[in-house]
């Protein structure tokens, strides 16, 4: 990983202030990072593959991704992005308060890197984003493009 280029997520979440939780928990992050964020389906496969208003997005290196969305759901996008040979790559953390059984099964199914449950307490929630950001931005190696 390049020590001088912030680490690009793309946070896929419809909720503004689950959204804003997030920002707020990984600005204060031990990596630098970059986060861009969308509030629909349609709106995130635009972005992943840079049309229209989204001509000049970053390549996200991570991607925070609620399952149930507006316009296109969650699901839908996790198996866009898992066929497509520019995206199947960036690791997809599936961040959503589903807790079914389903749900999990599912996603992995269709190739989530991971699945985390929201938790509804908001320092829980902070400590998880907080948690996401230690794992795959510090442990792990990210692909580059």
């Amino acid at each position: 990983m390049n020590e001088t280029k912030p680490i690009e997520i793309l946070l896929i979440e419809d909720n503004p202030g689950d959204a804003r939780l997030a920002r707020e928990a990984l600005r204060d992050a031990k990596v630098r990072n970059n986060l861009s964020w969308v509030p629909d389906g349609v709106e995130a496969m635009g972005f992943l593959r840079r049309e229209t208003q989204y001509g000049k997005a970053p390549r996200p290196d991570l991607i925070l991704l609620d399952l149930n969305l507006p316009r296109k759901d969650g699901r839908e996008v996790l198996v866009e992005i898992k066929s497509d040979d520019k995206l199947r790559r960036i690791p997809v953390v599936i961040l959503t308060t589903s807790q079914a059984a389903e749900d999990i099964h599912q996603a992995y199914h269709l190739n989530a890197n991971c699945y985390i449950s929201k938790p509804v307490d908001l320092d829980q929630f902070i400590r998880i984003v907080k948690t996401i950001e230690d794992f795959w931005l510090t442990i792990v190696k990210l692909p580059t493009e």
